[in-house]
């Protein structure tokens, strides 16, 4: 048999090797990225739940704890670790600082838990205890001889108690009792104690785990397509936003938009004089991704809407997208940055089939970029982080170099932990899960192309699951400029109920890009595009128009302010309903005080019936145990009597029930169902 690659390397273990080696094994510690090469994220005000395998040779009986710090402190903070069983021990700590943190686990054999086991073991057996009981009277003793303050004193007083007891009965009670196993705890010198390595931990701010996102188009806000809007005109559309429940405003890029090859309405390739062109080609002779384009109004109208918006709980997200117009500046100040062909020409971007005339893209490796464009581009987020700017949508990082990732964000964040970046990435799993491990807070997801129940499922449970549970933030957009999901081109209203309510329940994080909520579904024939793209002309739009799902918009995000558990995507749990055609699942506080169901009929078109099992068996109850129930959408109360309910959709009224469990309570308003 060959030998394997590394075998020559392996030396003998020595006996003085041997003799340093920990007694105690800690293994598979949670949340741990990739060994620790990444951290893990965390969000600030929320439990970090930690777990270990932790065991140790023999019979010992062990005790273990978190210990954690910002990182940069002195001093470590120590939570005790439970045991829950086949040698797992689990924990928790709230960080209260948005930093970096990291965090480790120590085990150590537990001298007195260990000896009261095995003294509570041999008496109840009936085996003589009188050598046992004056061992532990001398490991009293010791303690109490190396110790001081109240600990020393309590053990004093548990020493005359023994003093005093005639009966062995008496003697063990007082070895066995809890409050001298707490004293002994304090004051244990943690016998071959080991630890875990230290671990990375990145605790981020709230609306890096819960913000629902809205997205327009500046030069959109106007009545009239004659008439380029202007950061002054969306300062108007600020009150219906909030009201509607968002607290992230986002835009596409706001910069000047090239000349060279600017496409027409619907992606036409020859520009009417009228045509603004796309945003995303960024650049033109009035600057590129550190300007403003001039139709949109001055750096002063943008800080000034900054402000505005933070006056009504939104935050200004604003677009980082890399590629440039050919008429960026870039090219003419810096060639060297880009490829150029052989015939002196520079190739435009593509992903095919899609075609981008417009665009060029900078080139990360060039002999003459590094580190001149890496550094370009870091101040040019940081020009905006300096406006205002907290958040950055950033288009297809996937696209761009890894390390290049790791670097601007770490470089940002450094200077300001609360500015947030999310990863417009459609890709494969593992590059989508390595963006979040290099520091993107959030990302698009798969979610846009889950639609039947099996494919949602499975999907919630993934994003519930190591490793993404502790490196991906899903952010659940229904729609996009870019994608007009086929889904939505042909379920109508109801159908945009559904997919509002898959996103604001299963995730934390959700967003919606304008026009979603008057159902707006016109598509290019055959494509996930919409016909009159917004991306290539002005869009004005009659937000009170009929048929819009304003309301119930309002009312989902309402619901999601009021219920923790919806403030995560995690805590999901599918829950029996026996209709493939309604989802029904939990989302649950880890203490079940805030406890979520969600029925979701995913037919826009037909009632939907089934027979549903209420998760009694959360809460340790019976399966004829009553609970209370509570429709989060219109307010009605009832008592639901044992687990097997049943219910009925209606998708032309609304095709989803939200309702808060309860154990039972003397609420006198509560009606039978």
């Amino acid at each position: 048999m060959p030998d394997s690659p590394h075998q020559s390397d392996l030396q003998p273990l020595s006996l003085e090797q041997a003799l340093r080696l920990p007694r105690i094994a800690i293994e598979s510690t949670e949340p741990v990225l990739d060994g620790g090469r990444f951290a893990a994220k965390a969000a600030i005000g929320h439990t970090v739940n930690v777990r270990s395998r932790i065991f140790t040779d023999g019979h010992e009986q062990l005790a273990a704890a978190i210990c954690w710090r910002q990182k940069g402190e002195v001093s470590w903070r120590r939570a005790r670790l439970r045991l829950v069983g086949n040698d797992y021990w689990e924990g928790q700590f709230t960080p209260t600082q948005v930093a970096a943190h990291e965090f480790f686990v120590e085990a150590w054999w537990d001298t007195y838990e260990t000896y009261r086991l095995e003294l509570s073991k041999k008496h109840a057996a009936g085996v003589p205890v009188a050598l046992e009981l004056e061992e532990g009277r001398q490991l009293l003793q010791h303690t109490a001889e190396r110790i001081q303050g109240e600990p020393r004193a309590i053990l004093e007083d548990v020493l005359s108690q023994l003093a005093g007891c005639h009966l062995l009965e008496e003697r063990v009670s007082v070895m066995l009792a809890n409050e001298v196993a707490v004293v002994m705890a304090i004051a244990d010198q943690h016998l071959h104690r080991g630890a875990s390595p230290v671990y990375p931990l990145d605790v981020e701010r709230t609306r890096a785990q819960f913000a629902s996102w809205y997205e327009l188009f500046p030069r959109s806000q106007t009545d009239n397509t004659a008439h380029h809007g202007t950061f002054r005109d969306v300062l108007r559309r600020l009150p219906m936003i909030r009201d509607m429940g968002f607290d992230v405003l986002y835009f596409p890029p706001i910069h000047p938009i090239g000349h060279t090859h600017r496409k027409g309405r619907n992606n036409s390739l020859q520009a009417g004089p009228d045509d603004p062109g796309s945003p995303y080609a960024i650049g033109s002779e009035e600057g590129g991704h550190d300007a403003i384009h001039p139709q949109l109004g001055s750096f002063d109208d943008f800080r000034e809407l900054v402000v505005a918006a933070a006056g009504h709980g939104l935050e200004i997200a604003l677009d980082f997208a890399i590629q440039c117009s050919p008429d960026h500046p870039w090219l003419k100040e810096h060639p060297g940055w880009f490829s150029w062909r052989p015939d002196g020409s520079i190739k435009y971007a593509e992903n095919p089939p899609k075609k981008y005339q417009d665009i060029v893209n900078v080139d990360f490796y060039a002999r003459d970029a590094i580190p001149d464009l890496w550094l370009a581009l870091r101040d040019v987020v940081w020009l905006w982080v300096e406006q205002g700017v907290k958040i950055f949508r950033v288009d297809n990082p996937h696209t761009k170099p890894l390390p290049f990732w790791e670097w601007l964000i770490a470089d940002i964040r450094g200077r300001d932990s609360d500015v947030m970046f999310l990863a417009e990435a459609f890709t494969r799993p593992a590059v989508m899960a390595r963006l979040g491990k290099l520091g993107f807070n959030q990302s698009y997801t798969y979610f846009t192309w889950r639609n039947n129940k099996s494919e949602l499922a499975t999907y919630l449970n993934e994003l519930n699951e190591p490793p993404l549970r502790d490196c991906y933030r899903p952010n659940f957009f229904v729609n996009t400029p870019d994608i007009n999901p086929f889904f939505l081109q042909t379920s109508g209203r109801a159908g945009f109920l559904i997919r509002a309510a898959l996103a604001t329940m299963g995730s934390g994080l959700w967003g919606m890009y304008s026009g979603f909520e008057l159902c707006e579904a016109a598509p290019v024939p055959g494509k996930e595009e919409y016909l009159d793209s917004e991306k290539y002309e002005l869009r004005p739009r009659n937000y009170y128009a009929p048929g819009n799902i304003v309301a119930e918009i309002a009312q989902l995000n309402r619901i999601r302010r009021q219920n923790p558990a919806l403030q995560t995507h995690l805590g999901f749990h599918a829950y029996h309903a026996f209709n493939d055609n309604i989802l029904y699942f939990g989302k649950r506080t880890p203490d079940l005080a805030n406890f979520i169901l969600v029925a979701v009929s995913l037919d826009p078109y037909n009632a939907q019936e089934a027979h549903f099992e209420l998760p009694l068996w959360e809460f340790g109850l019976p399966d004829d145990a009553q609970t209370q129930g509570e429709d989060l959408m219109n307010g009605h109360r009832w008592t639901w009597y044992g687990k097997t309910q049943w219910m009925r959709i209606e998708p032309w009224h609304l095709p989803f029930g939200i309702w808060r469990l309860t154990l039972p309570s003397s609420d006198p308003d509560m009606q039978v169902k």
